[in-house]
């Protein structure tokens, strides 16, 4: 998985991550609901630290699910040894990491993430530092904490990134969401990033609420077959 290979997805292909996971059995069954991305948060300040989980409930995951660890402000050495233990090579940092330490993670052959706030156009600016330094960006909303407070920010803002990584939509996205998120597709959009909103508490995703919203997604994708990526119309 590269920047490339989000370049040109279409509708059918949009990419769902589900993050915040820390419980084995709550991770199997929403491993079954084939999201292509599953998020871990290896930061204690989170109520979904996943630093105590046995890393077998990881590595065991299906082929198509691929973990993702989340991590803020944590050191370079301290990033690669709970990769290693877990098995992971894809990286989201939503602290204050600057381009260089995601330069030098991704000459370990990471895949490396990059969250940036958002709440006003002029905080896309930040993402042109790291051009070259990350595969994708996570847009989250601007909030005193470091993801999951189930709050949006302004997706009408997205009409303003013009930039070339690619991106995923985080912050507050929820059950009721899919004609929204089908509307704020442009380019570079390659998915959505699920937390908080679909939660029966903490870490404890709610199955019945995620297979809804991930069968009514596809099947609006599925009706939409278009001979260019969507940007492109």
């Amino acid at each position: 998985m590269t920047q490339s290979d989000y370049t040109t997805p279409r509708h059918s292909d949009m990419l769902i991550k589900v993050c915040g996971m820390k419980y084995p059995d709550n991770i199997a069954d929403v491993a079954a609901l084939t999201p292509m991305l599953m998020g871990f948060i290896f930061y204690e300040g989170s109520p979904r630290f996943a630093g105590n989980l046995d890393p077998e409930s990881v590595v065991s995951l299906p082929d198509f699910v691929r973990p993702v660890a989340l991590f803020v402000n944590a050191e370079f050495d301290q990033i690669i040894a709970t990769i290693r233990r877990y098995g992971i090579n894809i990286v989201q940092l939503h602290g204050d990491e600057s381009p260089e330490l995601c330069q030098r993670l991704r000459t370990q052959g990471l895949i490396v993430a990059r969250a940036i706030a958002i709440a006003e156009p002029g905080d896309f600016a930040r993402v042109n530092q790291y051009k070259g330094a990350v595969d994708f960006i996570v847009f989250d909303s601007k909030t005193p904490r470091h993801g999951g407070s189930g709050k949006k920010f302004d997706w009408n803002l997205l009409a303003a990134y013009d930039g070339s990584i690619p991106y995923l939509i985080g912050g507050g996205v929820g059950p009721d969401d899919v004609d929204n998120i089908v509307a704020a597709m442009r380019p570079g959009m390659m998915g959505i990033d699920l937390n908080s909103c679909f939660e029966q508490l903490p870490g404890v995703k709610d199955i019945m609420l995620l297979s809804k919203f991930i069968l009514t997604l596809r099947k609006n994708n599925e009706d939409d077959t278009p001979a260019k990526p969507f940007w492109e119309k």
